[in-house]
C-alpha cells in the first residue's frame, strides 16, 4: 500500500487530488445537462472562448479565474442573445463566436512573447500546480454551481426533457436557459486549472454519458457521472504520478477507458449484449 501513500507526503499533490474531485463531481453533474440538451457543442466553444479572458488576466497579473469568469459569462450571455433572435442557428452562432474569441486569445498570447509555453500551459490545464487560492475558488465556485442545480432542479429537468411542458407551466423557460449557459461558464472556470481548455469538454461530456448508459434516471445519472469524474480525477492524478504523463491528458483518458469499458459492457445495452 506504499503506493498509494507515497504521494500524499507532498502537499501540491493532496491540494492537486482535492482540485480533481471537486472538478470531476461538479463537471459531471452539470454535464448531465450537458449531455440530455445536446450542449456538447456550446461546452466546447465556451471553453474555448475564455481564453482572450485568460490571456488578458494572465499579462495583468491577475487571478486568471477573474477573466475567465467574466469572459465565460459575457459569452455565454452573447450566444444566448444571438441565438434567440432567431437570424441565426445556434450552431452557426455559437461557431462565429468560439472562432474570432479563440482567434483574439491566440492572437494577445502570441503578441506577448512566451507563446508556445504559455498556450500549452492554458490548453491542458497544471492540475499540479494548483495553489490554496487556486483550490479556494475552485471550492466556492464549484458550491456554487451544485446549490444552484440543487435549487433549480425541478425547473432544469423539466425544460431538459419537456420544453412544451415548460411552457405550459409558464415557467421561466428564457431565465432559465441562460441560467444553464452561466453555470456552464462557471463550471468551466471550475475545471480550467485541472484539464485546461482543450480537455475540458471531456470532464463535461464523458463521465455523464458514460452513466446515461447505466441508468435512465436524472438523479441516479447524476450520481453515478459524479462517482466516475470523481474517481477519474484521482487515478489521472496517480497515473500522472507514476507515469510522468500530463496530468488532465491522464484524468480524461481514464474517464474514457471508463466510457469505453461501460459501452461496451454495460448489462443489455453494451455492444456484446446485442
Amino acid at each position: 500500500m506504499e503506493w498509494l501513500w507515497e504521494p500524499l507526503q507532498f502537499s501540491f499533490i493532496v491540494r492537486a487530488l482535492i482540485a480533481a474531485v471537486i472538478v470531476g463531481i461538479v463537471c459531471s453533474v452539470l454535464g448531465t445537462f450537458v449531455v440530455l440538451r445536446g450542449m456538447a457543442f456550446f461546452g466546447d466553444a465556451l471553453a474555448h472562448t475564455i481564453l482572450p479572458g485568460v490571456v488578458i488576466a494572465f499579462l495583468f497579473g491577475w487571478p486568471l479565474a477573474l477573466g475567465a469568469l467574466v469572459f465565460g459569462i459575457l459569452t455565454a450571455l452573447g450566444i444566448g442573445v444571438l441565438t434567440d433572435r432567431g437570424d441565426l442557428k445556434e450552431d452557426t452562432a455559437i461557431g462565429v463566436v468560439f472562432a474570432g474569441l479563440f482567434a483574439l486569445g491566440v492572437a494577445l498570447l502570441s503578441a506577448s512573447g512566451n507563446y508556445t509555453i504559455d498556450l500549452a500551459h492554458f490548453l491542458f490545464g497544471n492540475l499540479l500546480g494548483v495553489t490554496r487560492a487556486d483550490l479556494w475558488v475552485t471550492a466556492v465556485l464549484g458550491t456554487i454551481v451544485l446549490l444552484t442545480v440543487f435549487l433549480f432542479y425541478k425547473e432544469f429537468l423539466v425544460i431538459s426533457f419537456d420544453p412544451v411542458l415548460a411552457v405550459t407551466l409558464r415557467l421561466p423557460t428564457i431565465f432559465l436557459r441562460y441560467l444553464l449557459l452561466v453555470l456552464i461558464a462557471v463550471t468551466i472556470v471550475v475545471a480550467l486549472q485541472v484539464v485546461g481548455i482543450a480537455l475540458m469538454l471531456a470532464m463535461f461530456v464523458t463521465p455523464a454519458a458514460t452513466a446515461s448508459l447505466l441508468t435512465r434516471r436524472l438523479p441516479s445519472m447524476m450520481a453515478i457521472a459524479a462517482i466516475i469524474g470523481a474517481f477519474s480525477g484521482v487515478v489521472g492524478l496517480y497515473a500522472s504520478f507514476y507515469l510522468n504523463v500530463a496530468s488532465g491528458a491522464a484524468v480524461v483518458l481514464v474517464a474514457t477507458i471508463i466510457f469505453t469499458f461501460v459501452f461496451l459492457f454495460a448489462p443489455r445495452r453494451g455492444v456484446v449484449w446485442h
